[in-house]
């Protein structure tokens, strides 16, 4: 009888180790699956991020060319100067716009299924949701330009430019007073466009420094 209880309290010991190995493995197994998926969303992450910095930093180049050609037509709209219809032509300039289409693939993985959870260090997570937060702060200052563009600036070129007034050497644009506070419009929502885009870059580098 002994013998038996002994033989039957081996056996349990047995399927309980047993258990306990497969319970180990398997999460062994999930630790290290999950641990390389985490490494592949950051390796993602940082080339998005790396794209948009890039973007960004050549949109804030095109965009200081763009404010110092406003502040230009602003000047001479309204004078009598040299080279004023070749001057004017930064007016074409001004009105052509400079996107962002932020790379936010990953981020949006991330998010949707419900993989965030990865991102188990507080820091990382929360870098990564106020660097995309960010990026809505950066849209509304580029939407905000491109309606001053399509409200008032391609309504004047419809409205208030004569384009045969070109071809003889002339201004086209019939009110130079309205294209000025136009202008002068424009250039504010460049100048705020400007300092979104470089906030942007800085948010860029530094969230790339915490994913390193």
């Amino acid at each position: 009888m002994k013998k038996k209880v002994t033989y039957a309290f081996g056996e349990i010991l047995i399927v309980i180790i047993g258990i306990s190995l497969a319970f180990a493995m398997n999460k062994w197994g999930e630790e290290r699956s999950n641990k390389v998926q985490k490494e592949q969303y950051i390796n993602n992450l940082k080339q998005d991020i790396a794209a948009d910095k890039e973007q960004l930093e050549a949109n804030l180049v095109t965009i200081k060319e763009k404010i110092i050609q406003a502040d230009d037509v602003i000047s001479i709209l309204g004078n009598d100067v040299p080279n004023k219809n070749l001057r004017l032509r930064g007016v074409f300039s001004i009105a052509n716009l400079t996107n962002f289409t932020p790379k936010d693939y990953t981020h949006q993985t991330l998010v949707n299924s419900g993989d965030l959870k990865l991102m188990n260090d507080f820091e990382l997570k929360t870098t990564i949701q106020k660097h995309y937060t960010d990026y809505k702060l950066i849209l509304d200052a580029y939407k905000r330009q491109e309606i001053i563009n399509k409200d008032y600036i391609g309504k004047y070129f419809i409205y208030n430019t004569d384009y045969d007034l070109m071809r003889e050497g002339k201004s086209p644009f019939k009110d130079e007073k309205l294209l000025k506070n136009i202008m002068r419009s424009a250039r504010g929502s460049l100048d705020i466009k400007r300092r979104v885009t470089e906030d942007g870059i800085k948010s860029c580098d530094s969230i790339l420094s915490v994913l390193k």
